[in-house]
């Protein structure tokens, strides 16, 4: 073969492998986001992992957090938070955000938030932090709004499991105990239609994580916060065994940034990295699943796959 022809050949795979390499991410659905208020933003720690402090205001939380997104492609962020700071979140990229209303679900007026359902401000229940407050899933004072999540046909996020180590420190009434999995029965057998995401992979129960999925079809999960803030080696192991038992379909990519913008990115990274993921189940834990799960329609689909409008 002459020089001359070998060296057209070299130049035409080089610039194949680097329009590969700049190819865009496709899409991802962060599953689990936070907005917060000023007050959490100066009195949570630096993210545990980095070091790095909070963003010093709420607008510069909502200005990173959408950075963070666009990066990564995230097309679609499901966040919760107090129903002030959540929309502020929601308003500053409508077409990106799902809000829905976290802290303090016992309290807030049912016909109020039925309003706002209706609107279309709202659009999911929870993050349901009730183990703070040393709550079960299916305690009677959450009855009300899970009927109300059930009848509008929302689809409701439930924290389980852990927490940040010393969390009694500054939630005192929340319980590990009232995070287990389990608790969740009696809820969805009251509420039959419910649709439930458990956040955390309801880490570390891991065997009752397995019955809840195994049992209750309408629950799926996701990944978040241990993703990026638990060691990779431990969070591999834990999907690894949740996918060996046939829930690849049911687990959602979820950040679980809290004041730490920065950890969106970190999250995405640990499922792209992860070797003994296919890259269809890598797809479907980055966008498939949580589309499904929140019932997009094919346009909704169709347009994440193409270009997001601004």
């Amino acid at each position: 073969m002459k020089l001359p022809k070998l060296c057209a050949i070299f130049f035409v795979m080089a610039g194949l492998s680097c329009g590969q390499a700049k190819a865009p991410r496709q899409p991802i659905i962060d599953i689990h986001l936070h907005s917060e208020s000023l007050a959490n933003l100066k009195n949570w720690r630096p993210n545990p992992v980095t070091r790095k402090k909070a963003p010093e205001s709420a607008e510069e939380h909502i200005k990173q957090t959408l950075s963070e997104m666009k990066r990564y492609n995230i097309v679609l962020g499901i966040a919760s938070g107090d129903l002030e700071t959540v929309e502020q979140l929601r308003n500053a990229a409508s077409e990106r955000i799902w809000a829905g209303p976290s802290p303090g679900i016992p309290g807030l007026d049912i016909k109020k938030l039925r309003a706002l359902y209706e609107s279309g401000q709202l659009r999911i229940m929870g993050e349901v932090v009730a183990q703070y407050q040393g709550l079960s899933p299916s305690d009677a004072v959450l009855d009300p709004y899970f009927a109300l999540a059930e009848s509008l046909d929302i689809p409701a996020c439930i924290h389980v499991g852990m927490s940040l180590p010393g969390i009694t420190a500054s939630a005192p009434k929340f319980r590990l105990s009232v995070g287990n999995p389990l608790l969740l029965e009696e809820l969805l057998n009251r509420h039959l239609k419910l649709r439930v995401w458990v956040a955390h992979m309801g880490f570390p129960f891991l065997e009752e994580t397995i019955g809840i999925l195994n049992v209750y079809p309408q629950v799926y999960a996701d990944a978040s916060a241990w993703d990026w803030l638990w060691p990779r080696e431990g969070f591999y192991s834990y999907l690894k065994e949740l996918i060996g038992h046939g829930f690849g379909k049911r687990i959602m990519f979820g950040s679980d940034q809290m004041t730490w913008p920065e950890a969106i990115g970190m999250a995405v990274e640990a499922i792209e990295k992860a070797d003994f993921l296919s890259a269809e189940q890598k797809r479907d834990i980055l966008y498939n699943n949580a589309a499904r799960f929140l019932r997009l329609s094919p346009e909704q689909i169709a347009k994440h796959h193409g270009v997001l409008k601004k």
